[in-house]
């Protein structure tokens, strides 16, 4: 029997994934890390072309060496040189699929990236047959405007901790300033509000708190 947590989040993923449908895009719900691995490497077409985004839910999960141990084409950033990661960054456009996370989506199916290099949101908006973004349950905002806090306010802090090499005011003091300083993470910020291809961008929700 469902707890009544499973419950409530049951029925969130079903109306994100509703708001995801109207506006061109598929949604699943999968209630372990597992199932959304699973779901995943049936979504990426068998010996297609694949690289992901600098996204920590979809390593920390285990998804990438999933995707790694499959029977596609894999062009893996994270063991390159900085020269060869450019490279890859740029066959990104031309590929079967590129796999990332979301900083946070509305419930209304809103959903909201930030990027250093752009790299990322530049994938997810062009370029790439398939795109698929794998988030936790953690990452679902009210509105808009919920999502977009939850980005700048919340995950953008927290990433800017993974990099030792800046001194951004968020990463002093945990907060979002609006800044420009050097080191920016914040350079680039996507708001997808629908799809201009029906079904080219496919969202895999996850009953757990994933990423930041």
């Amino acid at each position: 029997m469902a707890t009544p947590m499973e419950t409530r989040n049951e029925l969130l993923a079903k109306k994100v994934i509703s708001s995801l449908e109207r506006r061109n895009m598929e949604g699943y719900f999968c209630k372990t890390k597992e199932d959304a691995i699973k779901k995943v490497l049936e979504l990426i077409p068998e010996g297609g072309s694949v690289s992901w985004g600098g996204s920590m839910t979809i390593r920390d999960m285990g998804l990438t060496e999933a995707i790694k141990n499959g029977n596609f084409e894999v062009y893996d950033r994270d063991i390159v040189s900085p020269e060869e990661q450019q490279i890859i960054y740029r066959k990104v456009f031309s590929m079967d699929c590129f796999v990332t996370s979301a900083n946070a989506i509305s419930e209304d199916g809103v959903i909201i990236n930030i990027d250093a290099t752009g790299n990322r949101v530049a994938a997810i908006s062009f370029g790439p047959k398939n795109v698929i973004i794998v988030a936790g349950l953690n990452k679902i905002a009210k509105d808009e405007d919920a999502a977009m806090k939850r980005a700048r306010g919340t995950a953008a802090p927290i990433n800017a901790q993974r990099f030792p090499n800046i001194q951004t005011p968020c990463k002093i003091d945990g907060t979002c300033h609006n800044c420009t300083a050097p080191g920016c993470i914040c350079c680039s910020i996507s708001t997808v509000r629908n799809s201009p291809i029906k079904g080219r961008i496919k969202v895999v929700l996850v009953d757990d708190s994933l990423g930041f």
